[in-house]
């Protein structure tokens, strides 16, 4: 008997040796909200959701091999808690569970190599220096997305790319980070992808640099070049950011030879109690064979934090087109060429 309770003990010791050195978290988001959207027009009232954070269901794991040696994973799959759904597209097929993201990766002393499904470097400035988080009515990618497509050229990357193989450097190097990552199309224009993001962050400071090319017919390419930064005052946060695209496509697609658009934003989130407000102010114009496009973005939103992981918040967005654009602040309604959009949105988030 002393034996057998001897031999339970060794064993539970070495299974709480394994447990310490490997983890599994299971984690999420659920935000809804009561939605207005007139386009033209014509209004839409809705459930609608995501209005300050991306609804997911995910797990992320962490393997001790030994030696300062680490292994990962995370796989991420999009909520659409008004239907109950899950999921989504990624480029390539209409629905996939894993939709966000599906990684597996290397950690150490050297950084990180990531393997997968995962975010493009190329979008990291734009959802970081956006007081909105490119979530809701007040998003700044308003301004840079066509449909799903990056201003229609066919590219499945503005935000994830299939296929990656990706590296980030090391943390602790003087407050400099960077990632860079290439995807392959494996045969599928818009989804062959190379760019990178270099930046330092430190104290209040936090400013990076981000460049993203991919494929979207023969050997043409869309390019993304972004810059922004933020400097956090306690009292305010003000954020800058300035995207320049360019097409060099020579073929038949949406956007023509020579053809591209600046946007830029100028933001602000201000703490108030547990509270903060967010505000931004974006343009975007067009070059070449946009020449003479324009539109402007105003948005003004509200968090009230119940805790530190439920939140109740409001936005509201006004998009003004002209010279062509038909930029949203959501769907439906359909947009409008040359016509206004208007959003306003009150909802609940809560992670866990």
């Amino acid at each position: 008997m002393k034996k057998s309770l001897l031999a339970l003990a060794v064993l539970g010791a070495f299974a709480g040796a394994a447990s310490a050195q490997s983890s599994v978290t299971l984690f999420g988001i659920v935000d809804l909200n009561a939605r207005y959207v007139k386009n033209g027009d014509v209004n839409v009232k809705s459930l609608g959701t995501d209005g300050i954070n991306s609804s997911r269901l995910g797990f992320r794991g962490v393997e001790d091999l030994g030696g300062g040696l680490k292994a990962g994973f995370h796989l991420e799959a999009g909520l659409s808690p008004d239907v109950g759904g899950t999921g989504g597209g990624n480029g390539l097929s209409a629905n996939v569970f894993f939709n966000r993201r599906s990684t597996v990766s290397l950690l150490g002393s050297f950084g990180e190599v990531r393997l997968g499904r995962d975010y493009a470097p190329s979008f990291w400035n734009l959802t970081v220096f956006d007081p909105f988080g490119t979530n809701g009515v007040g998003s700044f990618t308003n301004l840079i997305t066509s449909s799903t497509s990056l201003l229609g050229s066919g590219a499945a990357t503005l935000v994830r790319s299939n296929n990656s193989v990706g590296y980030f450097l090391p943390s602790g190097i003087g407050g400099i980070y960077g990632q860079a990552q290439i995807a392959a199309g494996e045969g599928v224009f818009g989804q062959k992808y190379a760019g990178g993001r270099i930046g330092y962050a430190a104290g209040p400071i936090d400013a990076a640099v981000a460049y993203g090319q991919t494929q979207i017919l023969g050997d043409n390419k869309i390019k993304l070049f972004d810059i922004g930064g933020s400097y956090d005052f306690g009292v305010a946060k003000p954020m800058v950011q300035y995207v320049n695209i360019k097409s060099d496509n020579t073929g038949t697609t949406v956007i023509g030879a020579n053809s591209g658009a600046t946007v830029w934003l100028v933001g602000v989130v201000v703490p108030m109690g547990q509270g903060e407000i967010h505000a931004t102010y974006d343009r975007y114009k067009g070059k070449d064979a946009f020449d003479g496009q324009k539109a402007r973005q105003i948005a003004l939103g509200y968090v009230y934090n119940l805790s530190k992981r439920t939140a109740l918040y409001g936005t509201y967005s006004d998009i003004k087109n002209e010279g062509g654009t038909s930029f949203v602040v959501a769907t439906p309604p359909s947009a409008v060429v040359d016509g206004k959009s208007r959003g306003a949105e009150v909802g609940l988030r809560h992670s866990f």
